[in-house]
C-alpha cells in the first residue's frame, strides 16, 4: 500500500480513471459486436451503417487514449475487410 501523500492520490485518480474509460471501452464493443451481427446477417446496407458507427467511436476512443491508436486501426481494418468481402458477393 502507498504511504505518500502524492501516491494516495494517484490511486484515487487511477481509479477514477478506470471507471470512466470503462464506459467508452463497454460501449466500443458493443458497436462493433453490433457491426460483426450485422455484416453475418448479409444485409450489406445495414452492415455498412453499423460498422461506421462502430469506426466512429473506434476513433473517438483512440483519440481519447482508451485505446491504442494501433489497436483502433487493426479492429477498423478487420471490419472493413469483411465488409469489402460482403459487399463484393459470395
Amino acid at each position: 500500500m502507498a504511504n505518500h501523500k502524492s501516491a494516495l492520490k494517484r490511486i484515487r485518480q487511477n481509479e477514477k480513471r478506470r471507471i470512466h474509460n470503462r464506459q467508452f471501452r463497454n460501449r466500443t464493443r458493443t458497436l462493433v459486436r453490433k457491426g460483426r451481427q450485422a455484416l453475418s446477417g448479409g444485409d450489406a446496407e445495414g452492415a455498412q451503417a453499423a460498422i461506421r458507427i462502430a469506426v466512429k467511436d473506434l476513433d473517438q476512443a483512440a483519440a481519447r487514449g482508451v485505446i491504442h491508436p494501433r489497436n483502433a486501426a487493426r479492429r477498423k481494418s478487420r471490419l472493413m475487410k469483411q465488409l469489402a468481402q460482403l459487399e463484393s458477393g459470395p
